[in-house]
């Protein structure tokens, strides 16, 4: 099963950041295929939101909703199942700093 995993963080952390090291987390689950890919993301300023209403392109700059917490960086694992995916999750450095959402990719009828 492929999961999305969103790498989520509060814009005001309650706690002192966890400076853990992400690669000792990357790196088993790159070598054991464990992990397709992951990215960290620039901050939400930085976003565009696109929409088309009444045949026109709409953008807005910046984020689209009012939050304390942004997603900023994903990882899409390839496991077993749900378990599997929330133990890799558990040692994420983000479970620690923020938390992590686990969402399964859909699947299509061929």
């Amino acid at each position: 099963m492929k999961y999305m995993m969103f790498v989520v963080t509060s814009l005001e952390p309650d706690a002192e950041r966890d400076e853990s090291d992400v690669d000792l987390w990357v790196d088993p689950l790159d070598a054991s295929g464990k992990r397709v890919i992951g990215e960290a993301l620039q901050p939400p300023s930085t976003s565009t939101v696109v929409k088309v209403r009444g045949g026109k392109v709409l953008t807005t700059h910046g984020p689209f909703a009012e939050t304390s917490e942004v997603i900023c960086g994903f990882d899409i694992l390839e496991v077993a199942d749900l378990d599997e995916a929330i133990e890799i999750a558990s040692r994420h450095p983000m479970a620690r700093n923020g938390q992590l959402e686990l969402r399964p990719f859909m699947v299509w009828d061929e």
